[in-house]
């Protein structure tokens, strides 16, 4: 939970937790995550991550907007924990790429 307010307190905006709503479509993860290979702005989700994901049959989606209503970022990962400090991890490193109105994809291990 500690994770979740500091995300929360980073963001001017809103933030967003989404937890296998592919199940409420009667979807498989692997159903999803190739329906997500036809976005505009798909999700870059490491190899690795997909995969455990698919064996999990969990999907959680994290998007945040860290300082306007229009530019976010969004993760995909199958552990709140590791897709949390990805988030953090995002908003901290001055590397990180800048939100765009459709989303920021930026998903590792």
């Amino acid at each position: 939970m500690d994770k979740l307010l500091k995300l929360i307190s980073m963001c001017r905006c809103g933030v967003y937790l989404t937890v296998n709503q592919h199940r409420d479509y009667y979807e498989t993860a692997a159903q999803k995550l190739e329906e997500s290979e036809g976005y505009e702005c798909p999700p870059e989700i490491d190899e690795i991550v997909k995969q455990k994901m698919i064996g999990t049959n969990t999907i959680i989606t994290i998007q945040f907007y860290p300082d306007t209503p229009i530019g976010s970022y969004e993760i995909w990962h199958y552990d709140l924990e590791l897709a949390l400090n990805e988030a953090i991890e995002c908003l901290t490193d001055n590397t990180a790429l800048e939100p765009t109105g459709e989303g920021q994809h930026k998903n590792v291990e």
